[in-house]
């Protein structure tokens, strides 16, 4: 059986994946945090038809030296982009590394339900030691803290999503009633780190779970919705998206930088003169795309046999946005080898990925459900 079609994400962080994009940015630099430039830049996408937007953060700043570049935090970015946009998924970066879970949970269960089932999670890591001194925290150091800081993290995480039941929430003027406290449930989570109890302070997101994406090695299979894998090459690309669909990993997404030819300039060229400022490193670990919209249509048709979608992350958003949205997606849609969000769908319909039921009603169904207190309580025991 053919694969479906493409589900296609574009990264909107900063002016572009480069450095030194924002001296080519459409917009004068100080409008770069400002909110008109980031509706118009979301509407953009929606208008082209992505399904998703990401968008990516760090408690330190994104760029120094010649380059300087600020940021609002992704959260309250994605919030602003779900209340610009009717269909379009947004997808915040939030670092697992020393933020406490029971806050990302909070925010982005919260994401959920101004969005109306839009939200996803992009897991991030902190590796600077300098974020641990900005937050001030013990040092997380090393590739296997970090992952089991995720793979916690990530866990609690969905399971303060779970601690409450659908039907929780009573709201009944006769009864006085406002919550179900039998179906509210604590986590009782006991890590190397810290511990957790419950519930959450949140009601149960729209889509059960916000969309939890997250590179392969950092949080296990069976805690992630999308993989978002790569390589140095479409072929090395094409195998981790298989293998993280085989390790259990419902969908995989390629992470792939591109630089498109624009009616003025070659890919190229724009690339050389941003070259001049700062160097556009390499990372083995993603795929890059330099050249024309043609030629980045057959790379997606060619990786479309492998993976389950896309995450662009353009040159220079003004720049290579424009092309995506006028040469290289309307040729996927007409080939077929790509399908756009339909209004009224959560990010998870959008996706194909079924609405979880929560862990708890499952257990309370068979007899081993835990009822809480609607009180909260987290507790965070330091033993790194």
């Amino acid at each position: 059986m053919p694969r479906p079609a493409l589900r296609l994400a574009v990264e909107l962080d900063g002016d572009g994946a480069h450095p030194a994009a924002w001296r080519r940015a459409a917009h004068a630099p100080g409008e770069l945090l400002t909110a008109r430039r980031l509706a118009r830049t979301a509407t953009a996408a929606e208008n082209a038809g992505f399904t998703l937007v990401t968008l990516d953060d760090s408690i330190l700043p994104p760029a120094s030296g010649a380059d300087p570049v600020g940021r609002i935090g992704a959260v309250e970015r994605a919030a602003f982009v779900a209340a610009s946009t009717s269909v379009l998924g947004v997808a915040p970066v939030v670092a697992t590394t020393y933020a406490e879970p029971f806050h990302v949970s909070s925010q982005v269960s919260s994401l959920d339900h101004l969005s109306a089932g839009r939200a996803g999670w992009v897991v991030g890591v902190e590796e600077d030691p300098a974020a641990a001194r900005a937050w001030g925290r013990p040092l997380v150091e090393g590739p296997e803290a970090r992952a089991r800081e995720a793979h916690d993290g990530v866990r609690v995480v969905r399971d303060l999503w779970d601690s409450w039941e659908d039907d929780a929430v009573i709201r009944s003027v006769a009864t006085s009633r406002y919550l179900d406290r039998e179906r509210l449930h604590s986590i009782d989570f006991t890590g190397e780190t810290y511990s957790v109890k419950g519930p959450s302070i949140v009601p149960r997101p729209p889509q059960g779970r916000p969309v939890v994406l997250a590179r392969p090695g950092l949080v296990p299979a069976e805690l992630t919705d999308v993989a978002l894998v790569g390589g140095p090459t479409a072929a090395e690309t094409g195998a981790a998206g298989e293998a993280a669909t085989a390790a259990g990993v419902p969908l995989a997404f390629a992470e792939i930088e591109v630089a498109l030819d624009t009616p003025r300039e070659t890919a190229r060229e724009r690339i050389a003169d941003l070259e001049r400022y700062s160097p556009w490193e390499e990372r083995p670990a993603r795929l890059r795309y330099t050249g024309s919209a043609d030629g980045l249509v057959t790379l997606l048709a060619e990786l479309s046999e492998r993976v389950d979608g896309v995450r662009l992350l353009p040159l220079v958003l003004d720049e290579d946005l424009s092309v995506l949205s006028r040469l290289v997606l309307p040729a996927l849609f007409v080939r077929r080898l790509a399908t756009r969000p339909l209004p009224g769908t959560t990010l998870r319909t959008s996706l194909g990925l079924p609405r979880p039921v929560s862990r708890f009603a499952t257990s309370t169904a068979a007899g081993s459900g835990t009822a809480a207190s609607t009180g909260t309580a987290l507790v965070r025991e330091e033993t790194r």
